[in-house]
């Protein structure tokens, strides 16, 4: 029993409490003190107008960064060396990096797409090679819905690395068309045919800098091209387009104005104009 009073001693046990309560101080302190910087944190991004997927992000690298750092000052208390605790986990996060690039790669772009805005939930979009409205913008993919209504997930790394083409950014389109006719048919006769069609939709934009456009634009080798320019809002865009493509044919119809087609004409030669050619060429 003596020596065990011995080895318990006051000296001896107050040091073993030191040595327990000072790491459970430094925990218990760093925990408020990771609550109260997280509140201020949630506080500040409120009242930004950042995307709650970008807040909710930072947030949670904060949160991270924070217990990392408790742990390390909680290690260095009960005497562990924090030098090799750094320099492990330098070497577990870069490992981590790497395995975990694509992720990453997503992320970031998506923090970039939802900063600089190239698009917003409800365009119109072509990006990655796929077309669709955008439904939703996450950290990861964007989704978007198909013209045939089909749901596609594109990841934010595939959206950042190529083209993006946003058809919702200006309120009007230009609907481009181009239309063949006869080479017997005159140029005016073929403008006028087309310009009954858009003078009759009252879909097609008509102000300064908008003016429908019709010109002459190629001679093919079995019909002459006119190239067709209007504007429309983005929503009457295909109605326009299809229902241009449409009309036309009747207009040509009425102002009769031929559709032309592949074609090859044969000279037929006699029997007396043929004989005299051969002894021309003998």
């Amino acid at each position: 029993m003596g020596s065990l009073a011995e080895f318990f001693t006051w000296d001896k046990i107050s040091a073993i409490a030191i040595f327990i309560a000072k790491p459970l101080i430094i925990l218990i302190v760093c925990k408020f003190i990771i609550n109260a910087l997280l509140k201020i944190t949630g506080r500040v991004m409120g009242k930004t107008k950042l995307d709650e997927g970008i807040q909710g992000f930072a947030k949670s690298a904060i949160k991270i960064a924070l217990w990392l750092l408790t742990i390390i000052f909680v290690a260095d208390s009960l005497g562990v060396n924090t030098a090799s605790m750094v320099a492990l986990l330098s070497v577990a996060s870069l490992a981590l990096s790497l395995s975990v690039q694509g992720l990453f790669t997503n992320v970031f772009s998506g923090i970039s797409i939802l900063l600089t805005k190239p698009f917003v939930v409800g365009d119109y979009v072509e990006v990655a090679g796929i077309a669709g409205t955008v439904r939703a913008i996450n950290l990861m993919r964007t989704t978007l819905t198909t013209p045939d209504n089909k749901t596609e997930l594109v990841p934010n790394g595939d959206i950042a690395a190529q083209n993006i083409i946003n058809y919702s950014t200006a309120p009007v389109r230009r609907v481009d068309m181009k239309f063949s006719a006869s080479y017997d048919n005159s140029t005016e006769q073929v403008k006028k045919a087309i310009m009954e069609v858009i003078d009759a939709d009252e879909r097609i934009v008509r102000e300064e800098g908008k003016e429908p456009f019709i010109r002459l634009s190629a001679y093919n080798a079995n019909d002459i091209e006119y190239t067709v320019r209007v504007w429309a809002n983005n929503a009457d865009y295909w109605g326009v387009y299809f229902d241009t493509m449409e009309a036309v044919r009747e207009s040509f119809a009425r102002n009769g104005v031929e559709f032309s087609y592949p074609h090859t004409v044969v000279h037929v030669v006699d029997d007396k104009k043929k004989n005299f050619l051969d002894k021309l060429t003998k």
